[in-house]
Order: structure tokens, then C-alpha cells, then sequence
């Protein structure tokens, strides 16, 4: 019961994420036609990254890593939960306004401390422009990751996971709107990311509410709790400012070499198809999950709940990666190749994403991982692992770039991941039971091996057949999903017979959805 109700969970967290992506192509796929990679799409997307990276900063990758464990432990011992949230909540308002203002007045030093290279064009004062009306984002949708931990915490993943479909929905409308009305896409696009801000905290505060949580307005505090809470975030904080660096380093990288910044950002918005789908859905699903178990010592049923989640990545994963890298140019080519998009473009762009679909099973792992250390309220060695991490990027990257040009931020940022991955997976070997491979997972890792290897030589084949259908205009998104088709039945039907998964639980966990 419990395998099936996890399942679930990565399930509902899971779908969702993928309506998510689903509408973020439509929203890049209008960019890349209206825009192309170009000096707007590339001060857009430096402007846009700003809010983003605090906020990963700040909530979702350091914050709530804190959070989360210490409010499912006061949820599910009647201890005051809804007070110590709405603590946080208020305190994390009053200090983001505050920064906001600062890094507005502060935008040319973000900007140029994000993509240097724009220091010599117009791309410059463009992203100061636009990360002036953007940032503000960052106050909203942090808040909005308090509410959501709260939410899945208690086990409601739904509302939590639907927000972001917001965020696409209305940037399609913002393009739609200003392409018809024949104002400039650039301008809009800023103005969207702090509308659909608000949109996301206005959805989660009333889930919130409807979850029995009232959360009324107080003046902001330091308790003692807070305190103990920013303990334990500070070096999850610094872990996340760390993420961040390497982030930084290789939009560094690319800003010297035009459209570089649009090529990787493409590329990354295809790979973080599947890391959105399985890596946030076990993220969000294992952390509470884990906590819940180790705070009432079944350390069986945390062994359990780790081992379904690494087989659940792995399983959708380590294909993904095949695919990304087997067809990475077809894919790229049918869903940006319009408008003002090049074939050089593509093949950028599809080098970009067979080097990161290399790290993806990587950065999926991490998500697994990570909340071993974090249900045990240990933040300081992800932290270490982190720094570690971060030197191995900037070497490479640095290093790199004057033989492969862009391209080794891409490389340098899959080389750290695994990096990243061999130090969480060293530091859990000393955690006991609950950190060990039970033999489900040993019996299963190889056959999905396999399975994803038969599915990459069948999709190279399908593609050398498909080839000239890949090219026509009416063809070739029915091409593209004829490769899918064949990929997704020769992995599912060969890891069924050879059983790298089982079709009954995930059949049971639907039934239990419905």
C-alpha cells in the first residue's frame, strides 16, 4: 500500500509537471518563431533567470529543504504547525520585498555579473530593461513554494503541482496578445513573469485555505523556531547559492559567443522535460514521505520509500537520456525550426542537448538522494558536496571554452552533476538501512540498461527511415511522433518481458487516483 500510495504521488506531481512542459513548448516554440535566438530571446532569457535563480536560492532548493521536515514533524505531532508556518511565511515576505527593491535599484551589477559579454551591445540595456519589471517575481513565487511545502507536506500534491501551468499559460496569452496587437514581444514577456507571479500565490493561498490552514497576516517575528529553522536552511541556502554559482559560470561562458545563451537555454528547456516530470515529482514526493518514516523510526519503510524513488527515476529516466541524445536534432528541428529559426540553430542546439541528456540521470539522482541528508536535518555535507561540485564546474567550463567554445558550459555543468551524485551517494552509504539498495532495485537497474539501449538502436534506425519525412513541412511532426511511438513500445514492451518494471503496480496506482 504504501509503494502504491508513493506512486501516486509521482504520479499526480508527475502529470502535472508535464502539462506544465507541454504549454512551456508551446511558449518556447512561439519565442523561438517570433524571436529566434537573438539579442532580445537572449536578454529575455538573462533577465528572466534572475528571479529564478534566487529563487532557487532562496525557496524551493534551500528553504523549504529546511522546512518541509520540520513542518510535516509539528503537522503530524498537533505542535503548533500552522503557527510556525505562517511565521515563516510572513518573515520570508517582509525580507524578499526588501531585496526586491535592492536588486532593481541594483539591476546593471546583476545583469552584468550574469552575461558579461553583454556589456558591449544593445543586449545590455535590454535585460536591465526587462529584469526590472521581472524580478519582482521572485517575492511571489517564493512564497508560493512556502505554501506548496506546506501542501505536499500533508499529502495534497495537486494545487501545488498545477501552478506552474499558470506561469505558460499566460506567457502563450502575453505572445498572443502582443503579437496581434503589434507591440513588442521583448517588453511583454517581462510583464508576464510578474502577472503570472501573483496568479501562482493567488491559486496556492486558496488551496491553502481550503486545506484548513487560515494564515492570517501578522507582523513579522524571529522566534526561537525561525532561528532554528534558519540553522538548518543557512547551509542548504549556501548549497543553493553554490547551484547557482555553476549556473552563473556558464551563462558567463556562453554570453561571448552570439545566440549561445538562446542555443543552451533551448536545449535545457527539452532536458528539463523529463528532470521536471520525475525529478520534482520524486523531490516533492520522497522528502515528506522520508521524514514522516524516519521521525517514527520505521527505517524499513524509509528503505522502501528511497528505493521505489530511485526505481521510479530510473525507469522513466535513463530513457529519456537515450532519446534526447539518439534524436536530439530531429526534435529540436520540428519543434523550433519556424520563423525566424535556422538549420545552424538546430544543430547548436541539438549538441547542447545530447551533452546535457548525458547528466540527466544525474541530476534526477540527486533529487533521490538529497533528501536522506535533508530528512535528517543534515544540510551541512550537501553543502561541502556542493562546493566541490562548483570548483569541478568552473575548471571545466573555464577550461574548455577556448577548445569547444560554448559547448563546455553544457559539459561542464553534466561532469559536476555526476560528480555531485558520487559524494551524496558516498555520505549515504554510512546512513544504515534505510540508504541501502534492496534487491528489487539491484535486479532492475540492469534490465532498464538494457531496455534503454535496445529503444536507442531502434530509434536510430526509425530516424535513418524517417529522414526525409523528418524534412516536409506537412510530415514531419507526424514523423516525430512515429519515433516516439516506436521508442516508447520497444522500451516498454522489451522491459516488460525482461522485467525492468511492473505494469500492476502502476496500473494499481491509476485505479487508486481515480
Amino acid at each position: 500500500m504504501a509503494a502504491i500510495r508513493m506512486v501516486k504521488g509521482f504520479l499526480t506531481v508527475g502529470l502535472w509537471t508535464l502539462l506544465s512542459r507541454v504549454f512551456g513548448f508551446a511558449r518556447d516554440i512561439m519565442i523561438a518563431a517570433y524571436l529566434g535566438p537573438g539579442a532580445v530571446a537572449d536578454a529575455f532569457f538573462v533577465a528572466f533567470s534572475l528571479p529564478n535563480m534566487f529563487r532557487r536560492f532562496f525557496a524551493e532548493g534551500a528553504f523549504n529543504f529546511a522546512f518541509v521536515p520540520l513542518f510535516s514533524k509539528k503537522y503530524q505531532a498537533g505542535e503548533g504547525a500552522e503557527s510556525f508556518a505562517r511565521d515563516a511565511f510572513w518573515g520570508m515576505a517582509a525580507l524578499l520585498a526588501v531585496f526586491s527593491v535592492l536588486a532593481v535599484l541594483a539591476m546593471p551589477l546583476l545583469v552584468w555579473a550574469m552575461a558579461a559579454g553583454f556589456a558591449q551591445d544593445a543586449r545590455f540595456d535590454m535585460a536591465v530593461d526587462f529584469g526590472r519589471v521581472a524580478f519582482p517575481y521572485i517575492l511571489f513565487i517564493s512564497l508560493t513554494a512556502l505554501l506548496s511545502g506546506m501542501l505536499n507536506a500533508v499529502g495534497r500534491f495537486t494545487a501545488a503541482a498545477a501552478a506552474p501551468v499558470l506561469l505558460n499559460i499566460i506567457f502563450v496569452t502575453g505572445i498572443v496578445v502582443a503579437g496581434a496587437m503589434g507591440w513588442p514581444i521583448g517588453p511583454a514577456l517581462a510583464w508576464c513573469v510578474p502577472v503570472a507571479g501573483v496568479a501562482q500565490l493567488a491559486l496556492l493561498w486558496v488551496a491553502v485555505r481550503r486545506a484548513g490552514f487560515a494564515m492570517r497576516f501578522q507582523r513579522p517575528r524571529l522566534t526561537p523556531e525561525l532561528k532554528r529553522l534558519a540553522v538548518i536552511a543557512a547551509p542548504a541556502v549556501l548549497a543553493g547559492g553554490v547551484v547557482q554559482i555553476n549556473l552563473l559560470v556558464g551563462r558567463q561562458v556562453a554570453s561571448f559567443t552570439e545566440n549561445a545563451i538562446s542555443w543552451l537555454n533551448f536545449a535545457d528547456r527539452l532536458y528539463q522535460l523529463p528532470l521536471g516530470v520525475v525529478g520534482i515529482a520524486v523531490g516533492v514526493v520522497l522528502l515528506p514521505e522520508l521524514s514522516r518514516r524516519l521521525a517514527a523510526g520505521d527505517t524499513d519503510g524509509g528503505r522502501h520509500s528511497f528505493n521505489r524513488g530511485m526505481e521510479f527515476s530510473l525507469f522513466l529516466t535513463v530513457p529519456s537520456a537515450v532519446a534526447l541524445a539518439v534524436i536530439g536534432a530531429p526534435i529540436v528541428a520540428v519543434l523550433f525550426g519556424r520563423g525566424a529559426w535556422t538549420d545552424a540553430d538546430t544543430q547548436a542546439t541539438a549538441l547542447a542537448l545530447a551533452v546535457y541528456a548525458l547528466g540527466l540521470p544525474a541530476f534526477v539522482l540527486q533529487k533521490v538522494l538529497q533528501p536522506l541528508y535533508y530528512a535528517r536535518h543534515d544540510t551541512k555535507r550537501p553543502f561541502q558536496f556542493a562546493v566541490t561540485s562548483m570548483v569541478v564546474n568552473a575548471a571545466v567550463a573555464v577550461g574548455l571554452m577556448p577548445l569547444i567554445g560554448f559547448v563546455a558550459a553544457a559539459l561542464a555543468t553534466t561532469f559536476a552533476a555526476w560528480v555531485m551524485v558520487g559524494q551524496l551517494w558516498r555520505g549515504a552509504r554510512a546512513m544504515g538501512p534505510a540508504a541501502q539498495i534492496d534487491p528489487q532495485l539491484r535486479g532492475r537497474v540492469w534490465r532498464i540498461a538494457l531496455a534503454s539501449a535496445a529503444m536507442g538502436a531502434a530509434l536510430f534506425g526509425a530516424a535513418q527511415l524517417v529522414a526525409p519525412m523528418l524534412a516536409m513541412a506537412g510530415w514531419r511532426y507526424l514523423a516525430l511522433l512515429g519515433l516516439i511511438a516506436v521508442g516508447s513500445a520497444v522500451y516498454l514492451g522489451l522491459g516488460q518481458v525482461i522485467g525492468a518494471y511492473d505494469a500492476r503496480e502502476i496500473r494499481a496506482s491509476l485505479r487508486r487516483g481515480r
